[in-house]
C-alpha cells in the first residue's frame, strides 16, 4: 500500500473506525492516482484498518484506473448492475463488519447516504473531511513540482492574454486566444472558467466574460489557472489599456500594496488570520474596506479551492508544504475592479512565489 493509504488506515485504527468510504473524485485521485468524473455513476475507494482496500468504479473506467497505478483490487460494474450490492459483497469477502464508517459528509448526497446506511445496517457515520484536508494540506515534493509547472503555464497564459489586448476586441475573443495557446502547450483543462473582464465588468468579483469590447482607459482583469497532471494553478492580474485616471491608479496601488504586504508576512508560524488582516487593513486604511468583500485566499492543489480558507477568523498556523493563494481585490461598481493573485508555497524559512508574472501596473498602449 502507498504511504497515503497507510496514513489513512492508521487513522482508522487509532479511532476504532471499521472502514472509510472515499467518494469525492479529488480524494480518490489523491489516494489512487486515478482521476475521473463518474457523473451519476458510483465511484468509491474503500479502506480498512486490517484488510486490503479496493477501488470501486464503472467498468468502463476500470482499465484506466489500473493504468493510473492503482495496484490493489479494482471492482468494475456495468450500468445494469446494482453497485451497492457489489460493494456490500466485496466488504463481506474481507470479513469486515462495518459498525463505524468514515465518509465525506460534505460530498455524499442523501440518496447515497441512505443506500450506504442500508447495506451496512445503520452504522455510525464519522466525518472524514478533517483528516483528508489535513493530509492534502501539506504537499509532497512531487506535488510541489507539479504545482510549479502548473503555475509556470498560468504565467504563460496571462502573457498570452495581455498580448491579445486590442481596442475593440471582446472579452470572449481574448479568452479564446488564451485557451487556444494553452491547448497548444498540451493543457486540456483549465482550473476553472477563465475570466477576462474589462472596464466596469471587473467590479464583479465573479463576473462572466461576454461581448463587451475593450476601450482605451479600461482596466482589464484576467483570472485563470491550468490543471497540470491533476494539480491546479490560480492567478489574477489586472492591466491597463491606455492611460487610466487617478482613481483607477489609486485602487490598483492599494491592492498591490495589500497583496505584497500579505505575501511578505508569509512564513512558518504566521496565522492565516494575520495574513488576511494585514491585507485588509491596508485596503481599509485607504478607505476601500467596503469594496473588499471576500477572503484573502484559499488552499490550492488537486482542487482549485482547498483547505485552509484565509480569513480573519482562521487561526491556523502556516507550515512548510502549504500552498495557497493571496488575492485581495477592490471592486467599485461603475468605477473599476482590481484583483492581484499569486500562488504561494511555505518553505522551511519563508515562502516561494510559484506564480511570477509581473505585478507592477502595466499600461498597454
Amino acid at each position: 500500500m502507498n504511504e497515503r493509504i497507510i496514513a489513512l488506515t492508521d487513522w482508522l485504527d487509532e479511532n476504532n473506525i471499521d472502514a472509510a468510504m472515499v467518494t469525492a473524485p479529488e480524494n480518490v485521485f489523491y489516494f489512487t492516482g486515478f482521476h475521473s468524473n463518474p457523473h451519476e455513476r458510483v465511484l468509491a475507494l474503500m479502506v480498512f484498518p486490517h484488510a486490503e482496500p479496493f477501488l470501486f468504479c464503472p467498468q468502463l473506467d476500470a482499465e484506466d484506473a489500473r493504468n493510473a497505478g492503482w495496484n490493489a483490487e479494482i471492482i468494475g460494474y456495468t450500468d445494469v448492475q446494482d453497485p451497492w450490492t457489489l460493494i456490500k459483497a466485496a466488504v463481506s469477502r474481507r470479513s469486515v463488519t462495518v459498525n463505524k464508517l468514515a465518509i465525506e459528509k460534505e460530498h455524499m448526497n442523501v440518496e447515497r447516504y441512505e443506500k450506504v446506511n442500508d447495506i451496512f445496517q445503520d452504522p455510525t457515520f464519522v466525518a472524514a473531511e478533517q483528516k483528508l484536508r489535513q493530509m492534502r494540506m501539506l504537499k509532497s515534493e512531487d506535488e510541489i513540482a507539479k504545482l510549479r509547472e502548473a503555475c509556470r503555464l498560468a504565467d504563460l497564459a496571462i502573457e498570452a492574454g495581455v498580448s491579445e489586448i486590442r481596442e475593440g476586441k471582446t472579452e470572449l475573443e481574448i479568452l479564446a486566444a488564451i485557451e487556444y495557446e494553452m491547448k497548444k502547450s498540451g493543457i486540456n483543462q483549465m482550473s476553472f472558467s477563465t475570466m477576462v473582464l474589462t472596464g466596469k465588468n471587473g467590479a464583479s468579483p465573479h463576473g462572466t466574460p461576454g461581448q463587451t469590447r475593450i476601450q482605451k482607459g479600461d482596466l482589464v482583469l484576467f483570472d485563470l489557472g491550468v490543471v497540470y497532471q491533476g494539480y491546479c494553478s490560480d492567478i489574477t492580474r489586472t492591466v491597463a489599456f491606455g492611460d487610466i485616471n487617478d482613481k483607477q491608479k489609486e485602487i490598483y496601488e492599494t491592492v498591490l500594496n495589500a497583496q505584497l504586504a500579505a505575501v511578505e508576512a508569509s512564513k512558518p508560524g504566521a496565522l492565516c488570520s494575520e495574513l488576511d488582516l494585514i491585507a485588509r487593513n491596508v485596503i481599509t486604511e485607504r478607505g476601500y474596506g467596503d469594496y473588499f468583500p471576500h477572503r484573502l485566499g484559499h488552499g490550492l492543489g488537486i482542487s482549485i479551492h482547498e483547505y485552509p480558507s484565509l480569513t480573519e477568523n482562521t487561526a491556523l498556523a502556516l507550515q512548510p508544504g502549504m500552498v495557497y493563494t493571496i488575492e485581495p481585490g477592490i471592486y467599485m461598481p461603475d468605477v473599476a475592479g482590481v484583483r492581484i493573485e499569486d500562488d504561494v508555497l511555505i518553505t522551511q524559512h519563508g515562502y516561494e512565489l510559484l506564480t511570477k508574472y509581473p505585478k507592477t501596473l502595466q499600461i498597454i498602449k
